[in-house]
């Protein structure tokens, strides 16, 4: 097992690198010395990412006479429950395999030079960055040297959209044990070249006994972790202390796509007690999509005659209140009213693309 795997090596006395058999044959765990060389000394310009348990660095792997760009995700063992996470996400990335999940290379599992414990996760490099960079650009302080702003079409936020719905209807529906990602946000959404999306970070993810996936108890070892998720984007129930379901997915997945098509976060100021993101996007359905939508979404050719700009705008106020009635109906408070698989808005997604490209 993982877990037990993962015990033994965090032991100071066990310093010889073997393979990580429970990730697959082929996956072998790569040293401390080398993921120091490839991110040039886990150096400040080649760090891309932190979260809660650690931070992600840029690096360049060297094997077989072939550099490989990947993204190096170091734990931070002093953090509580970042030893927990680490393994958790070593079981859920272990036997799973989807053209919309990043996926992992080699694992880390030693120490470092001071004798202190070491945990990393090797991924493969997405070049164009998250989801979360895309819709929300740097402001003041946060702006980077060179940036230069990104734009998201309808079509490819769509299609974005689309990839992480049929990736969580896999780890629901389509694995041998479902499998809750726990913490699905902007940030946990990778872009590769073609701008196919790729969910990532699966460190709060559970397991759920294949009898009672939507309701019941936690089967795994990880369950001590602690429901965290993330503020905006946690499904209500979980504040209350329900048990994770594949319903808390669901509800992050209706608010990330209210975010994308909005382009406002859940936690904006403009939102309080009274209005969220849910009830903000509600109340402007069916009349006012194009008040709440992104900009850019309107925005036509210079050619364009009047008939012709009229008819693209109906076209995508459409597809506007096709997409947030899915949202509304993922993210609605209560699980009883709340839509209850996540294929069926990856079906009602994909017929909406179809639509929209007819």
């Amino acid at each position: 097992m993982v877990f037990a795997y993962c015990f033994l090596c965090s032991s100071r006395k066990k310093r010889k690198e073997i393979s990580l058999s429970t990730l697959g044959n082929t996956i072998m765990q790569v040293s401390y010395a080398t993921l120091l060389k490839a991110t040039d000394g886990f150096s400040e310009a080649n760090l891309i990412g932190a979260g809660s348990f650690g931070s992600v660095y840029k690096g360049v792997l060297d094997e077989d006479d072939k550099a490989q760009l990947v993204a190096v995700k170091v734990f931070n063992l002093l953090r509580h429950g970042a030893s927990r996470s680490f393994i958790a996400e070593c079981e859920a990335l272990r036997n799973i395999r989807h053209r919309n999940l990043v996926k992992i290379i080699t694992v880390c599992s030693s120490v470092d030079f001071h004798g202190n414990d070491f945990k990393a996760l090797v991924y493969e490099f997405k070049d164009n960055g998250s989801l979360e960079e895309w819709l929300h650009p740097p402001t003041g302080t946060e702006v980077l040297r060179d940036y230069v702003p990104k734009k998201l079409s309808l079509l490819q936020r769509l299609e974005i959209a689309i990839g992480v719905a049929c990736a969580l209807d896999y780890l629901h529906n389509h694995c041998e044990t479902p499998i809750v990602h726990c913490d699905l946000k902007p940030s946990n959404v990778l872009l590769d070249n073609e701008m196919t999306s790729h969910v990532s970070d699966f460190g709060l993810a559970r397991f759920l006994s294949q009898v009672t996936s939507n309701v019941s108890a936690i089967q795994s070892q990880t369950s001590s972790v602690g429901i965290r998720g993330t503020v905006g984007y946690a499904a209500p129930e979980y504040g209350m202390g329900s048990e994770v379901s594949t319903n808390g997915d669901v509800y992050s997945f209706g608010i990330l796509l209210l975010e994308m098509f909005t382009r406002k976060r859940p936690t904006d100021n403009m939102f309080g007690d009274s209005l969220n993101l849910h009830n903000f996007v509600k109340m402007a359905i069916p009349g006012r999509v194009t008040e709440i939508a992104d900009a850019p979404f309107l925005q036509g050719g210079t050619n364009e005659n009047p008939n012709q700009c009229s008819a693209r705008i109906h076209k995508v106020e459409v597809c506007l209140s096709s997409i947030f009635r899915i949202g509304i109906a993922c993210s609605a408070d209560s699980v009883r009213d709340r839509l209850k698989n996540i294929n069926d808005a990856a079906s009602e997604l994909h017929s909406i693309r179809n639509t929209f490209l007819g």
